[in-house]
C-alpha cells in the first residue's frame, strides 16, 4: 500500500494512505501531500490520500543492512570537474551526491518507528510504494506559506558536534554559508519584504550546520507550484550560479553518482490552505532489498577532496544512526 509520511512544525507525524488521486494542481481544500523528484519532472505531483492517520510506532525490527563501503574514484573524477568549473568561472559552487548501498533483508517499517521520535530540529517525511521509496529526518525546511508570509532558511555548513567552537569561525565554512544565505536573499527579494535574521549554529547532536532564518511578507498571491519552482534548489543543494546550464551539469554529476531521484527534492504537505515543504536529505532509498543512503557536499573554491570526502562519510554516519540504531 502506498503512504506519505509527512512531520508538521507541532510535532504531528501524519500518515496518508493510498489510494492516491494525483493532481497537477493543489486541491482547494483538504490535505495534500507533493512528492516530486529533484528534476520536478512529475506532471501530477500532488498526491490526495485516500485517508490520514497519526502515525504510530509498530513494534517492527530494525534493518540489518550489508553495506558496502563507496570507493572515492568516481566522486574524485566529479570533484575535479567541478572545480575545474569553477576555476573557470563556469560556477561558484555546486553539489556533488556519494551514495552508499547496502542489501537488507524485510521490511522498512522500522525506519518509520525511528520517525515517530527523531530529535525537534529534524522533520520526518517519506514515501513507501510497494518495492521502492525513501523515508528521512531533514533539518531542512523550503519553505512554509501561510497568510501571506513564507518562512525558509538558508542551511550550509557542517562539522562535528565536538568541532562546534572552531566551526563557529572557520572562513570555508562561513563563506559557505553566505554563499547560500545571499544567494537565497537576492531570489526571495522578488517576491516580497525579505527580512532576515543573524547566522546561529544548529545542533543536530553528532552535527552542527549554520543557518539562518528568514521570512518574506509577499507583495502578491503566489501559486505554490510557482514558489517550488522559484525556490527549488535550494542554494545548499544546487549550482550557484542557478542556470539552466549550470543545473544540467549538476543532473549530469548526480547521474554518473547514481544518486536517488528524490534526495534533495522538495516533499510538501497541504492542510486546510496552509502548505510547508521539506527539502529531502538525510534520507534512505529503497528499491527491492537494496539501500541507499546518498550524501552531498557543497564545493567552492576552498574545498579540499580529502575534507569534502570526510564530510559526506560524516553525514552518512549520522544518518545511519539516526534511522538505522547503526
Amino acid at each position: 500500500m502506498q503512504r506519505a509520511i509527512y512531520g508538521t512544525q507541532d510535532g504531528e507525524v501524519i500518515v496518508g494512505y493510498g489510494p492516491f488521486t494525483d493532481f497537477s494542481e493543489p486541491p482547494p481544500s483538504g490535505v495534500a501531500f507533493y512528492v516530486n523528484d529533484f528534476a520536478l519532472s512529475h506532471p501530477r505531483p500532488w498526491r490526495v490520500p485516500d485517508r490520514v492517520e497519526q502515525l504510530e510506532v509498530s513494534g517492527a525490527a530494525e534493518l540489518d543492512v550489508s553495506w558496502k563501503e563507496p570507493v572515492p574514484d568516481l566522486f574524485a573524477n566529479v570533484f575535479r570537474e567541478v572545480s575545474e568549473a569553477i576555476a573557470h568561472g563556469t560556477i561558484e559552487k555546486s553539489v556533488p551526491v556519494v551514495v552508499e548501498r547496502g542489501l537488507f533483508q524485510g521490511g522498512v517499517d522500522g525506519i518509520l518507528d525511528r520517525l515517530v521520535n527523531v530529535p525537534g530540529a529534524l522533520r520526518p517525511y517519506g514515501w513507501i510504494d510497494e518495492g521502492r521509496g525513501f523515508l528521512g529526518a531533514t533539518p531542512e525546511v523550503l519553505f512554509s506559506l501561510s497568510e501571506g508570509i513564507l518562512h525558509t532558511m538558508a542551511l550550509a555548513g557542517t562539522a562535528r558536534s565536538d568541532e562546534s567552537v572552531v566551526f563557529a569561525v572557520d572562513e570555508k565554512e562561513i563563506r559557505e554559508h553566505e554563499f547560500v544565505a545571499q544567494t537565497l536573499i537576492a531570489k526571495l527579494s522578488e517576491l516580497g519584504m525579505v527580512r532576515r535574521r543573524g547566522r546561529e549554529i544548529l545542533d543536530l547532536g553528532k552535527l552542527v550546520h549554520f543557518q539562518t532564518l528568514i521570512e518574506v511578507e509577499l507583495y502578491r498571491k503566489a501559486q505554490l507550484g510557482a514558489l517550488i519552482q522559484h525556490l527549488h534548489p535550494t542554494p545548499a543543494l544546487g549550482p550557484l550560479p542557478r542556470t539552466p546550464e549550470t543545473l544540467a551539469l549538476l543532473e549530469d554529476w548526480r547521474s554518473r553518482l547514481k544518486c536517488p531521484a528524490h534526495f534533495g527534492a522538495p516533499f510538501g504537505f497541504l492542510r486546510d490552505g496552509a502548505f510547508e515543504a521539506l527539502v529531502a536529505i538525510r534520507m534512505v532509498a529503497w528499491e527491492d532489498q537494496e539501500l541507499m543512503l546518498p550524501s552531498g557536499c557543497g564545493v567552492i573554491q576552498e574545498s579540499r577532496l580529502v575534507n569534502e570526502w570526510r564530510e559526506l562519510r560524516l553525514k552518512r554516519e549520522a544518518v545511519k544512526e539516526l534511522l538505522l540504531g547503526s
